[in-house]
């Protein structure tokens, strides 16, 4: 219970940290927050810092041990398919992020529907973008590099073949500017014009052999899926047990 309770007050400081009013924009349905740019803005984060450094470092404690196990597990499983060596899964990550990105502030996610599971890309290019034209409004995403990638989860799958669904979770830090522009008046309805830097949650799924983007999610989700690492099931015990099977 009380463990529960020190789970949502820091999902809470979490919140506060990464979320200004929620707005339908960048990659996932999500635009990069604007908070705390301004030099009050600047000085309450500083203050927000202090108060709540027992909670954050707890959060960051939660992430580092699920990057430990996912780490782990997918070692176990380089040995038996290339497809889980994180490297090979970092290089896919970035050209997944760019070209996203790049697809988005085009409108036109077609170039990259290969990157993409069926459902995503159908949901991420109806639900937002048609919507944003016919509204008068762009996403301007402006990503000037990536600082930081890592696993947070990964979940081992054989859904009708060989490792078919398996999951991997990404958290993802990178510079750059994410805001929501009127066309006809060109004001910044959403976000900064500025390059800040942003974190991301993305989900890739194994679909016919390839890493599919299947999600992207605010980077405030990364404690809730550092937390469903204790309920993962030994990898070692139930891939050997699939592989006999």
């Amino acid at each position: 219970m009380n463990e529960n309770r020190f789970v949502i007050a820091a999902l809470i400081v979490t919140s506060i940290f990464l979320l200004s009013e929620p707005a339908f924009a960048g990659p996932g349905g999500k635009i990069a927050s604007a908070a705390f740019e301004t030099f009050w803005g600047r000085i309450a984060l500083g203050s927000l810092t202090i108060i709540f450094l027992p909670l954050i470092t707890y959060i960051l404690l939660r992430e580092k041990l699920s990057e430990r196990r996912a780490r782990k597990d997918l070692r176990f499983m380089a040995a038996h398919c290339s497809q889980f060596e994180w490297l090979k899964i970092q290089e896919r990550v970035k050209d997944c992020f760019f070209r996203v990105h790049s697809g988005w502030e085009d409108e036109d996610l077609s170039g990259v529907k290969e990157w993409m599971t069926d459902w995503y890309w159908q949901n991420q290019q109806l639900a937002h973008l048609e919507r944003w034209k016919k509204e008068g409004l762009k996403n301007i995403c402006d990503v000037k590099k990536i600082t930081n990638i890592k696993p947070l989860l990964f979940v081992h799958r054989n859904h009708g073949q060989e490792h078919e669904d398996s999951m991997v979770v990404i958290s993802i830090e990178a510079k750059m500017k994410d805001y929501l522009e009127d066309l006809r008046s060109g004001k910044v309805v959403e976000g900064s014009k500025r390059y800040k830097e942003v974190g991301t949650i993305w989900s890739l799924t194994m679909s016919n052999g390839q890493w599919k983007v299947s999600d992207i999610e605010e980077g405030s989700m990364s404690l809730a899926y550092a937390k469903l690492v204790k309920d993962l099931p030994d990898i070692e015990t139930t891939v050997v047990s699939d592989l006999r099977a």
